[in-house]
């Protein structure tokens, strides 16, 4: 479990194809342990090794089919969380690192304050997102300011900014997406 609150970003320094898909090894500035479970760009991945500076996390095929893991290249930043231990505060929301789908940026905008993006999520999600409810876009925590027809939009603060990858964000890029978990159980409960 994880709040959507980044720690770092940092850069994937290896990419390495393995028989059961890819190892990815990450630049972090906190030293996880192994077993332990590290949110990368929102994914829950499993710390199987330790590197200088780093870590190591295999990808297993399913992951990078159905998240933005598969286009990564190596030097790309990514966004880190380290699980909640029990006992931390949570700023965020509850994000478990399972992504619902891949959005894609519609329109970059910035504004007096920040900046304003767009995404338009798989169809199927739109039934989870409400204005003013909260989504996690590459594992972070964020609220959903404007809704469309087809679309959302959440708004970024300078810090967010200045401290996860949605600063890279252009219009076309493809983005992790986790809808709220309450929304998802609130739907099974209804049916």
């Amino acid at each position: 479990m994880f709040t959507g609150l980044i720690q770092a970003f940092s850069r994937v320094s290896e990419i390495v194809e393995t028989d059961d898909g890819k190892r990815f090894t990450i630049m972090a500035p906190f030293e996880p342990e192994i077993g332990e479970s590290v949110a990368v760009n929102g994914v829950c991945l499993t710390v199987v090794e330790l590197t200088k500076g780093g870590f190591e996390a295999d990808v297993m095929p399913e992951t990078l089919g159905v998240t933005t893991l598969g286009e990564i290249e190596v030097g790309f930043l990514v966004n880190l969380e380290q699980a909640l231990r029990v006992g931390d505060r949570l700023g965020g929301h509850f994000v478990q690192g399972h992504v619902d789908g891949i959005g894609t940026v519609l329109n970059v905008t910035d504004d007096s304050d920040g900046r304003r993006i767009e995404i338009t999520p798989p169809l199927s999600l739109l039934k989870y997102i409400a204005r003013k409810g909260s989504i996690a876009i590459n594992g972070v925590s964020l609220t959903i300011s404007v809704i469309k027809d087809d679309a959302f939009e959440v708004a970024l603060i300078p810090h967010t900014l200045e401290n996860t990858n949605l600063s890279d964000l252009k219009d076309g890029a493809q983005v992790n997406l986790e809808v709220d978990m309450l929304a998802r159980y609130l739907e099974k409960l209804k049916s």
